[in-house]
């Protein structure tokens, strides 16, 4: 008969599947809450900080890959920016997951929260939406920047468990200038490398509990896609700010927790 928690998990992939699509986000900082509190307030045994890291790193990675397959599509995805900042990031993220087995568990909290609260001030500074339409073959950056933003961020999302977007999508519009729609669909290509090496990292030391993993990334990969859709059909100022609602509330509540 099949575990009454894996129904939760399933419904929780599709949430979160379909907010990846929609925000270009691997989803793990939507998923990391709901999997540390929603378990326990329904009545289920609570699920172990490094087994949520794992699972989030798994269904981040078919989440975006659901996801950026659309994008693709839709011309919406920066081959060399995904190849210069998503190289980066796979060597530095592989290397904070295979840390993150020696970490304690509250010292992954406070990193996790200091991502998001790095990513909910940046996504508070206010941004012009004039190029926010634009395809991928009309955007340019700044290569050197990328590489270090990639080297940097890669470590502390490896070691948290993380795909990274919610902090990669404020980094590409605030530091890289890249335009809104390019930025969701390019962070959810360069999400691969990350959650591809967090993953290898994750399973390497035995961090990823598969029969959990399943449920959550039939569900996202069955929804990511949808949410794409309708995000091509949505203005950018309400992606934004819903992005920095989600991400400011995930802050909050860790910090609480930490505190």
């Amino acid at each position: 008969m099949l575990s009454p928690l894996y129904i939760v998990l399933f419904f929780i992939g599709v949430s979160v599947g379909f907010l990846s699509g929609l925000l270009g986000i691997g989803g793990g900082i939507i998923m990391f809450p709901l999997l540390l509190y929603l378990p326990p307030a329904l009545g289920f045994d609570g699920i172990d900080v490094k087994d949520i890291t794992g699972l989030t790193m798994v269904q981040g990675f078919f989440a975006s890959l659901s996801a950026a397959i659309f994008y693709r599509q839709q011309r919406l995805v920066n081959k060399s920016l995904v190849l210069t900042l998503g190289l980066s990031l796979f060597l530095s993220s592989l290397a904070g997951a295979l840390v993150s087995k020696g970490v304690p568990d509250k010292y992954l909290l406070f990193v996790f929260g200091m991502l998001a609260l790095a990513a909910a001030v940046m996504m508070l500074i206010p941004r012009s939406y004039s190029e926010d339409d634009l395809t991928e073959e009309r955007v340019e950056f700044d290569r050197t920047a990328a590489i270090v933003i990639g080297i940097f961020l890669g470590f502390l999302i490896g070691l948290v468990g993380q795909g990274g977007a919610f902090i990669i999508i404020p980094a590409l519009l605030y530091i890289l200038k890249i335009p809104m729609r390019v930025a969701l669909g390019s962070t959810l290509a360069i999400g691969l490398f990350s959650s591809a090496a967090g993953l290898a990292g994750k399973i390497a030391t035995g961090q990823v509990q598969f029969d959990m993993a399943l449920p959550l990334v039939i569900g996202a990969a069955i929804s990511a896609r949808l949410g794409g859709a309708v995000s091509r059909r949505t203005g950018t100022p309400f992606l934004r700010w819903l992005l920095a609602l989600i991400i400011f509330a995930t802050a909050v509540k860790v910090w609480m927790d930490i505190f």
